[in-house]
């Protein structure tokens, strides 16, 4: 089964770090956060990806092309003309295929998952963004899907809020609540599963924005239904995730890393 990524997208938002690379090659720790996302999938055994790239695509192209020498020592024979890696994890990405797939500088969200429709083969595929890292468990996500019989998934979470909630009487504060829960509204947390029918709701015109209109037909037919998601999600839209995020990380043991190094 194949998890289709958009990492199309220019981040604006994220200025401070997009301006030269995508957002999804932003670093959190050692590795873009695409990586984490990857890694968050493989750890329930999906390893086949497909990439839809965009803004700056050709940065994640190189990463991947030159991955084992970004991420490993090695030994060069200049003589020969050989390199001898030496793996620091020999099997932690054995059995990864990723396909890079260029959708567009300036096409929507729809637009890109259309363009990759030849590349995703099987009944049913996973879908997410290239900036969103949770704890979710991907083996329940598809669980649900397949016994709903329905179109699509998409993934509810209920993030905190970015300030602290007052709590007020008259002039008094009687309750400070650092980043509460957002009072129980559920938003899409980007983590979808779709049945390959859904493809025939999207247009490769690069103004097909996938939460639009496909989306909101597949609600209006009945046809997606929400797993509702309790546990961490963050994504990384602003300068003020990131830190976050990175935080988080440097602390140990971020929550959504479920992998094993």
């Amino acid at each position: 089964m194949k998890a289709v990524i958009l990492c199309g997208g220019q981040g604006t938002r994220l200025r401070e770090e997009t301006e030269f690379k995508p957002k999804s090659m932003v670093e959190i720790g050692p590795m873009p956060v695409l990586m984490h996302i990857m890694r968050g999938y493989a750890h329930y055994g999906y390893t086949e990806f497909v990439l839809c790239l965009g803004y700056k695509g050709q940065r994640i192209k190189d990463y991947f092309y030159r991955y084992e020498i970004l991420t490993n020592d090695f030994t060069i024979d200049l003589q020969n003309k050989s390199i001898t890696f030496h793996p620091r994890n020999a099997r932690q990405y054995e059995g990864w295929k990723i396909t890079l797939a260029d959708t567009g500088l300036n096409a929507m969200t729809g637009a890109r998952l259309k363009r990759v429709e030849k590349y995703v083969d099987g009944d049913i595929f996973m879908l997410t963004y290239g900036d969103g890292v949770t704890d979710l468990n991907i083996e329940e996500l598809l669980r649900f899907h397949k016994g709903h019989g329905k179109i699509g998934t998409v993934t509810g979470v209920v993030p905190p809020s970015r300030y602290g909630e007052l709590l007020i009487e008259h002039d008094r504060v009687v309750s400070f609540m650092e980043k509460p829960d957002s009072g129980g509204s559920a938003i899409s947390g980007g983590y979808f599963v779709f049945n390959r029918e859904f493809f025939k709701y999207l247009d490769e015109e690069s103004g097909c924005v996938l939460e639009k209109q496909p989306l909101e037909n597949l609600a209006k037919e009945g046809q997606l239904k929400v797993f509702q998601h309790k546990g961490f999600w963050q994504c990384m839209d602003t300068f003020r995730d990131y830190n976050y995020l990175k935080d988080l990380w440097e602390k140990g043991n971020p929550p959504w890393k479920l992998w094993q190094d």
